[in-house]
């Protein structure tokens, strides 16, 4: 009762404060893998160091070189690593984001909206700052790198990230109603990208009866569009960049359809019985 009264504000001061309560989220969202947030930052890096190691090792004993685009071949892997990784990360920092039940609720300018966008944005800016920093490393260290279309190379990451979140948003919705399901689920469809995600080959070598298989996913249309932008002798033929925006677009329509109506319905105690 000793406080003064909180004036309004207009539109643009809530906007303001709106960005600076969303960039303390990311800050702690960012943190929350190491005390360090360099730290944090490097093991993300070294995880996709070891992804990309992997593969590389993977194509050299299997013989899938040749398969693969004619180009840097190590370029040829990344491209799918990041696109796999932004999307990976995204999804399971949606879902793991501060749900309408959590103590952090009860902080006045919190909300579930800053929590999401917190952590998504966290989780771009990780991975963004990864792929910067690994392609200048091996661009400086081992052999300089050309990127055909770069700017539309990237908007594909992004394309990812944005897939990846929307897809998490729909999960987190329904998180507090089912949530060994969504994790079952999150668990299963991230270890099934690997595959499906289309990161091993590319779209213009697969038969009609495999691309059935894949063509379906998002993430399969970013990485095949983003390799279309990034070397000059590969033209997609099978898959659509709008076909992944359109399907984020419904998801986060039906994600936040989904995660108004369980604000309104969430209890703390809901965890009681489990």
């Amino acid at each position: 009762m000793f406080q003064s009264t909180r004036k309004p504000q207009t539109s643009l001061g809530s906007a303001v404060a709106m960005f600076e309560v969303i960039y303390h989220s990311i800050v702690r969202s960012v943190r929350k893998a190491h005390n360090n947030a360099f730290m944090a930052i490097a093991m993300n890096m070294l995880q996709m160091v070891i992804f990309v190691l992997a593969f590389y090792v993977m194509f050299s004993v299997l013989g899938l070189r040749g398969a693969a685009i004619r180009g840097d071949f190590l370029l040829y892997i990344m491209t799918g690593i990041f696109l796999y990784m932004t999307h990976t990360k995204s999804l399971g920092a949606v879902v793991g984001a501060e749900g309408p039940a959590s103590p952090m609720m009860q902080h006045a300018p919190m909300n579930t909206i800053v929590s999401i966008c917190s952590a998504a944005l966290g989780a771009l800016y990780v991975q963004v700052l990864s792929l910067f920093m690994i392609l200048f490393i091996y661009h400086v260290a081992f052999t300089p790198i050309h990127i055909e279309e770069p700017f539309p190379a990237f908007g594909m990451l992004l394309l990812a990230w944005f897939t990846g979140c929307a897809l998490g948003l729909v999960l987190l919705a329904l998180k507090p109603w089912f949530p060994t399901f969504v994790s079952i689920f999150t668990q299963i469809y991230q270890r099934a990208n690997m595959i499906a995600s289309g990161k091993m080959f590319v779209a213009n070598t697969l038969p009609g009866f495999m691309l059935a298989m894949f063509d379906w996913n998002p993430l399969f249309h970013a990485i095949d569009q983003s390799r279309g932008y990034t070397f000059i002798n590969y033209n997609p033929r099978y898959s659509s960049w709008e076909y992944a925006w359109w399907v984020g677009v419904i998801l986060v329509m039906v994600g936040l359809m989904g995660e108004f109506y369980t604000r309104r319905h969430a209890s703390i105690s809901w965890g009681a019985r489990r």
